[in-house]
């Protein structure tokens, strides 16, 4: 058994998430914030990779819960490179910190998970944190995070917003990001449903289980 896995992003109409500087662009719609925020209320935790932590700082809450009703935030951290002064790491919400066996980093958080050798072992991860008692979990990126979820083969559904600009650039990260990874045929999506919010379109995706 393993966590309900949402991948959640946004990107431009030409596929990308942020500029090849890598710092966040706003891509997403008024309407799609708000649909943010109450899909986040959905889940028991929500998980970015430590790119989207030094890039953008996120809190990852639900803004308006308080620290018991909040998601758990987690950070796929493999080297501990996410500094102590990290808005992931205030009194907002509980956070949980991964990283490889071999790191020693410490932060002042709920937990610490330290798992795999060359790159964190999404499969006992899940494990570890389906034993927590997080049945659902919302990840929100970056690019490369996504893509080794997408490789893991634990995507359950896939909600992207398409917003109306373009990013440009062949050094710009997209959703399913990574060096040296190309799926075998691809990775099959069913479009459940498309809609329209603001100057974009939401695109909801179920994905199909790896053969």
């Amino acid at each position: 058994m393993r966590p309900y896995v949402q991948i959640n992003c946004a990107m431009s109409a030409d596929g990308k998430i942020a500029g090849s500087d890598r710092k966040q662009v706003t891509i997403s719609s008024a309407e799609d914030k708000e649909r943010v925020k109450g899909l986040r209320r959905e889940f028991d935790a929500i998980l970015v990779g430590v790119g989207t932590v030094m890039a953008d700082d996120p809190h990852l809450t639900a803004k308006d819960l308080d620290y018991d009703t909040n998601p758990i935030r987690i950070v796929l951290d493999p080297h501990g490179k996410t500094p102590d002064s990290a808005m992931v790491l205030d009194e907002r919400a509980p956070t949980v910190m991964v990283t490889l066996d071999s790191c020693k980093r410490e932060w002042d958080c709920e937990e610490t998970i330290r798992t795999g050798k060359d790159r964190i072992d999404l499969m006992d991860l899940m494990d570890q944190l389906y034993e927590m008692g997080i049945d659902r979990l919302l990840v929100e990126g970056g690019g490369e995070t996504i893509s080794s979820f997408f490789r893991a083969g634990i995507v359950d559904r896939y909600t992207v917003f398409v917003g109306g600009l373009l990013i440009g650039g062949r050094e710009s990260p997209t959703p399913a990001d990574g060096e040296g990874w190309v799926a075998d045929g691809g990775i099959a999506l069913k479009l459940e449903k498309a809609e329209t919010m603001g100057n974009g379109v939401l695109m909801n995706f179920a994905v199909a289980p790896r053969s």
